[in-house]
């Protein structure tokens, strides 16, 4: 009887010795890296309007009022 006891404490201790390492690892998981975070987009500065507005006319042959009306809409885009 005293052999079943020591036998049923014996395996009951192999088996929590065991299964720390699993508890152990399953309780703290690796949490995944962190993302990395997109730069919101630069403020297109007045030089870079004034470019892109110029573009926009000599592509157009735009002269003149109609040259000043298209610049004076595109650049308060």
């Amino acid at each position: 009887m005293k052999s079943d006891l020591r036998y049923a404490v014996a395996c009951a201790f192999l088996t929590a010795l065991f299964a720390m390492p699993a508890m152990a690892t399953e309780a703290n998981p690796k949490a995944p890296p962190p993302e990395p975070k997109a730069r919101p987009a630069a403020p297109e500065s007045q030089q870079d309007r004034m470019k892109r507005c110029n573009a926009g006319a000599k592509e157009k042959a735009l002269k003149g009022d109609e040259r000043r009306v298209y610049m004076s809409s595109c650049l308060k885009r």
